[in-house]
């Protein structure tokens, strides 16, 4: 490709200024084709690897063609969309950078920040928008942003929205804008359903291709370090003998997962290190402070995840370092592409472990050149064994019978909207809790019966009987037969019919008190000298008066008389609802 400079591209004078004032000159490969064909309004499908210059590419004819027209407040003009906080942040500062003969208005919409700024922001209006989706659809539900006013659409590292499980969104934010608009889309590479979406939402297509898709930078050397024991101990003392001897000015160290990071930071720190740590679960104002610190030299190594594996532009990194090698190819190229850029020299150095060969063969196979090793390669032995051993704590190789901790990688889709880590929150806490309780219940539920049996009677001692069989319970002695008590006695006097079903009284009737019932005349309680049966006789109503007398007592049922007192006595106490209501008593003759 002939190299151009910036005035063979197109863009208005100002922009051509503004690049000068930031001391550029010559434009990257994929500037040189995407610009001249995105100025004329026209699609742009952008496919390059990281460190090429892709953002320029879409901010500098987007400057250009906003320098005319007005914004209205909630309707932006334009839209760029990005996977994470830290990259749409970097294209904030690219359009303050080539910007600053123009007096656009800038938006940025991420998590972690207060939603009234943003506001504010969006009801004065502004000509660039730049989001991420999780963010942007957040304002758009709360009414507080129109998009039928867009014309320019930017969907930035396209294929990591596809690992960070954003194309759902993609989708929906597309289907809210206008069809008659300009839309570039850049991606280092092409999986089948980015290419679903460029054929769904791209009309004829300008498909500039700079280099193979999924390629690393031919300025980074890279290398690979073998070790037979997957330890964490023996990777982080390994870890420090590179970094000790490897002549490094400043690195990022990258693993798989979240709590690995802030493990390896701690050990460096321990160590002497000037260290700085950058994951998903970390607010928004402490990872923008770290990444101020690392850009600014006030920290020399970067223990992070993969939050910080795109679009970070950090021009002068020295080295990186995978302390976990990536599942996925792809992402090796991401990782290392963080040095090297902008055609400086950058080096590369992955520890791998006997768990990480079958993902060291996927990457090999992706670069297409052979591994160069540091040491000992792994042998034949090594690899005909990979995928084969017992995966340990955390997923690689460890202790035999190691309890494993449970959680998700912050890799892949393990980041959630806008960039957020929703990673290992749920972790071996949670389930190992729920295993306790549970397992402390089922113990519980088994000494229940051993329980019993000592409550019964004196339990005899569980003695061993020697073969190695689970110890029995001797049976306890019989119990001896009580003595027959005589039964008690039964008036003469009551039926000795069968009850009949209790039901509850009726609302409006009161349920008498045994005391109240009348008595025959021989009843020694209803007596008519009796002061107090002779009062209760004269103050109770005709209507109880009335009622049928019961049959008369036997003499000689004292027994039976005192019980029916101390029944009468209690009676008092009884509730409504557990009272007896009274029944009409049947004459002998019936």
């Amino acid at each position: 490709m002939e190299t151009k400079t910036f005035a063979e591209l197109g863009l208005s004078p100002k922009v051509q200024a503004a690049i000068e004032a930031a001391g550029y000159s010559t434009p990257t490969p994929i500037q040189q084709a995407a610009i001249p064909v995105a100025v004329t309004g026209r699609d742009v499908l952008g496919i390059a690897q990281t460190g090429t210059g892709k953002t320029a590419s879409f901010v500098l004819p987007m400057i250009a063609r906003l320098e005319t027209g007005r914004a209205r407040a909630r309707m932006p003009r334009s839209l760029i969309l990005a996977p994470t906080r830290e990259l749409a942040a970097q294209v904030a500062q690219s359009f303050e950078k080539y910007g600053v003969n123009h007096k656009l208005n800038v938006a940025l919409l991420i998590g972690g920040v207060s939603m009234d700024d943003q506001v504010r922001k969006l009801d004065r209006g502004v000509d660039v928008l730049i989001a991420t989706p999780g963010r942007m659809l957040d304002h758009f539900q709360r009414g507080r942003l129109m998009l039928m006013g867009v014309e320019i659409l930017v969907i930035d590292e396209a294929d990591r929205m596809l690992d960070m499980g954003f194309i759902p969104d993609i989708e929906k934010i597309c289907k809210l804008l206008p069809p008659r608009r300009q839309t570039l889309f850049f991606s280092a590479t092409m999986p089948p359903e980015i290419t679903r979406l460029v054929s769904q939402f791209l009309r004829d297509p300008e498909r500039i291709e700079v280099a193979r898709p999924a390629t690393t930078a031919n300025t980074i050397t890279q290398r690979f370090r073998f070790t037979a024991d997957g330890e964490d101990w023996v990777k982080r003392e390994l870890l420090r003998d590179m970094i000790s001897t490897g002549n490094v000015k400043n690195a990022i160290i990258f693993c798989n997962r979240k709590r690995d990071v802030a493990i390896l930071l701690k050990s460096l720190q321990k160590h002497g290190f000037n260290a700085g740590g950058l994951h998903g679960d970390m607010d928004q104002s402490a990872r923008t402070e770290t990444l101020d610190k690392f850009r600014n030299g006030e920290i020399s190594l970067l223990a992070a995840s993969d939050v910080a594996a795109r679009g970070l532009d950090i021009p002068d990194v020295s080295h990186v370092f995978n302390f976990d090698l990536p599942w996925q190819p792809d992402d090796y190229v991401h990782r290392i592409g963080r040095t090297g850029r902008a055609g400086r020299e950058g080096t590369a150095h992955s520890i791998v472990t006997p768990d990480d060969l079958k993902s060291f063969k996927d990457i090999e196979k992706m670069l297409g050149v052979d591994a160069e090793w540091i040491g000992e390669p792994p042998s034949q032995d090594d690899f005909a064994d990979a995928g084969k051993r017992k995966r340990g704590r955390g997923g690689r190789g460890g202790r035999p019978g190691a309890p494993r901790e449970g959680g998700r990688s912050e890799g892949g889709r393990g980041e959630g909207r806008g960039g957020e880590g929703r990673g290992e929150s749920r972790g071996a806490s949670g389930r190992g809790d729920r295993g306790r309780r549970d397992g402390s219940a089922d113990r519980g539920r088994d000494r229940q019966p051993e329980k019993r049996a000592s409550a019964s009677a004196e339990a005899e001692p569980i003695r061993d009987n020697g073969s190695g069989e689970q110890p029995q319970i001797e049976a306890a002695p019989a119990r001896q037969p009580r003595e027959e008590r005589p039964a008690p006695k039964r008036s003469e006097g009551r039926r000795s019919e069968p009850r009949r079903e209790r039901t509850a009284p009726a609302a409006d009737v009161k349920p008498e008190v045994a005391a109240d019932v009348p008595r025959a005349p021989d009843s020694p309680r209803a007596a008519p000298d009796s002061p107090r049966g002779a009062q209760r006789g004269d103050n109770r109503p005709a209507a109880q008066t009335s009622r049928p007398a019961r049959p008369a007592r036997p003499a000689g049922g004292g027994d039976a008389a005192d019980s029916k007192s101390a029944v009468s006595a209690f009676a008092g106490n009884v509730p409504a609802f557990m009272r007896r209501p009274p029944r009409a008593v049947k004459a002998a003759n019936e």
